[in-house]
């Protein structure tokens, strides 16, 4: 597929055409280069790679280092989509110093955009990041790097005061100047509810259909995945010839709303 690098002033038209913005994660070079010529916008070098290539039972384990190695790799396959990667889990949590420098190793790694988990106390480093010229990613709901302390993998702000606790630290994520923020496990209807409220585009898995956007782990929607996946992953690879035409299908369905379904978006 022959298109012009993905830029965020680019990414921003297509949110305000009411465009849904589509991204996968994605972990090495070949996989980059089959999802760029699928017409992915987004690659998300995430985290998550610590579960999904390493075998660990969570996202913890995952190292600075391994993070700018796989942002490396991506590059090096990617022509035209945005990659976002991932700050890990003690990357960023001692200090803004900390979180600047981690930034920093990802960007030159390759990264267009740095992702990082939790609202309230990431604010000021979102705000430090913009200011020095780095394209900032929050992440709100089920964030895995305190799935300890959340209780597991559960749907988040199904009450009133964790509802408004969401909501409250997406607008703070917004104002510090964050260009995009992923909801991940929170009602379709509040996602959509905060998606309407802000300025800029959120990307959901597992937060219903009204976010503007959708991501998935590209190992569950291709079905590579062993056991059991959550019920908001639809498995692209059936009755599709290729990976390619999988993931030209999940573009699809996502550019014309069908995917997700909101009757399944959670547990």
């Amino acid at each position: 597929m022959d298109r012009k690098p993905l830029t965020l002033h680019r990414l921003r038209e297509l949110h305000a055409t009411g465009e849904k913005l589509t991204m996968l994660t994605c972990y090495d070079a070949v996989f980059a280069q089959v999802l760029d010529n699928a017409g992915v916008e987004m690659l998300l070098i995430g985290d998550s790679l610590g579960m999904v290539l390493q075998g660990h039972d969570s996202t913890l384990p995952t190292t600075l280092e391994e993070m700018a190695y796989h942002t490396r790799c991506v590059a090096r396959g990617n022509r035209s989509a945005w990659i976002v990667a991932d700050l890990p889990f003690g990357s960023y949590h001692e200090s803004l110093e900390q979180g600047v420098r981690s930034a920093v190793a990802l960007m030159q790694a390759g990264a267009h955009m740095i992702k990082l988990e939790g609202g309230g106390w990431t604010s000021p480093l979102v705000r430090a990041l913009v200011e020095r010229g780095i394209p900032v990613c929050g992440h709100l709901g089920l964030t895995p790097q305190s799935v300890h302390a959340l209780g597991g993998w559960r749907v988040q702000g199904r009450d009133h005061e964790a509802a408004a606790t969401l909501k409250r630290h997406a607008q703070e994520l917004a104002q510090a100047g964050a260009a995009m923020i992923v909801l991940e496990l929170v009602p379709a209807a509040l996602a959509r509810e905060i998606t309407a409220e802000l300025p800029i585009p959120t990307i959901g898995i597992g937060a219903g259909a009204g976010c503007s956007g959708q991501v998935l782990v590209l190992h569950d929607m291709l079905d590579i995945t062993p056991g059991r996946k959550p019920r908001f992953v639809r498995n692209f690879m059936e009755g599709a010839p290729s990976i390619e035409a999988a993931v030209r299908s999940y573009v699809s369905e996502v550019k014309a709303g069908r995917f997700p379904d909101d009757q399944l978006h959670s547990r």
